[in-house]
C-alpha cells in the first residue's frame, strides 16, 4: 500500500511537472525605457527657406537673447569674397542694440533671436537681409550677399 501510495504521488508530481513544462511560459514584457527631454520655449530660429543660413561656431551658456532685450555685441562683417567691411573688434567697442525694434538689418534680428551670451555664430545672409537692391555704399555693392561672424557677449 505504502508502494501504491508513492506511485501515485509520484505520478502526481510527474504530471503537474509534465503540465508545467507543456503549458506555454508567460515572456516577460520587453523592458522599455523612457527618456523625459525638457523642452524650453525660445525664440525661433531662422530656418534656411528664409535664406539666412545660421552656424553655431560655439553655443553660450549664458542669458537668451528674446525680443525687447538689449545686447552687447562683437562682429566681423564680410562681403562674399571675404572682404571685411566693417568690425566692432577692430575698434575695440562692442555694438549694443535692442533686439526686435527693427534697428538693425533684418538678418541680425533673426540671426541674434535665441542666442546665448557666451555664443558666437556664423551668418550668411541674402541680400533681402541685408541692405538689399541698395546697398550701403561704398563699401557694400548693391544686391550683396553678406557674412557675420557675431558673437553675444550681454543681454540685459
Amino acid at each position: 500500500m505504502v508502494l501504491i501510495g508513492s506511485l501515485m504521488t509520484l505520478s502526481i508530481v510527474a504530471g503537474a511537472f509534465a503540465w508545467g513544462a507543456l503549458r506555454p511560459v508567460k515572456q516577460p514584457a520587453p523592458h522599455e525605457e523612457y527618456v523625459q527631454v525638457e523642452t524650453v520655449a525660445e525664440a525661433p530660429l531662422p530656418t534656411p527657406s528664409q535664406g539666412l543660413v545660421v552656424e553655431d561656431l560655439r553655443v553660450g551658456t549664458g542669458a537668451l537673447a528674446r525680443s525687447g532685450a538689449e545686447l552687447s555685441v562683437h562682429y566681423t562683417g564680410t562681403l562674399k569674397d571675404g572682404k571685411v567691411f566693417d568690425s566692432s573688434y577692430d575698434r575695440h567697442e562692442p555694438f549694443s542694440f535692442t533686439l526686435g525694434r527693427g534697428r538693425v538689418i533684418k538678418g541680425w534680428e533673426q540671426g541674434f533671436s535665441g542666442m546665448r551670451v557666451g555664443g558666437k555664430r556664423r551668418l550668411t545672409l541674402p541680400p533681402e537681409l541685408g541692405y538689399g537692391t541698395r546697398g550701403a555704399p561704398p563699401k557694400i555693392p548693391q544686391n550683396a550677399q553678406l557674412v557675420f561672424e557675431i558673437e553675444l557677449l550681454g543681454v540685459k
